[in-house]
């Protein structure tokens, strides 16, 4: 036998040993289910939207809320 037939007879045999401890080994038990997660809290801009209600809302580039009132006459927004 060459040497690579040694080393296919060898991964054959472990292939083998394998299968046989799997079909062999007992079920495992099923996982238990995860509680269901409470809502996550709510995020400032919201908290501030719920609190004013009528609020601009004009977002900028990083994501922030502008906080003035809906159709501020104000070239500027105010972020938080």
């Amino acid at each position: 036998m060459s040497k690579m037939d040694n080393l296919r007879a060898m991964r054959e045999a472990k292939y083998a040993a394998a299968q046989k401890r799997a079909a062999d080994a007992p079920a495992r038990p099923q996982a238990p289910v995860a509680p269901v997660a409470p809502p996550a809290p709510k995020r400032v801009e919201e908290r501030a939207a719920d609190a004013a209600g009528d609020l601009c809302g004009h977002r900028n580039m990083s994501g922030r809320t502008c906080t003035r009132e809906r159709g501020h006459a104000a070239k500027s927004h105010r972020y938080s």
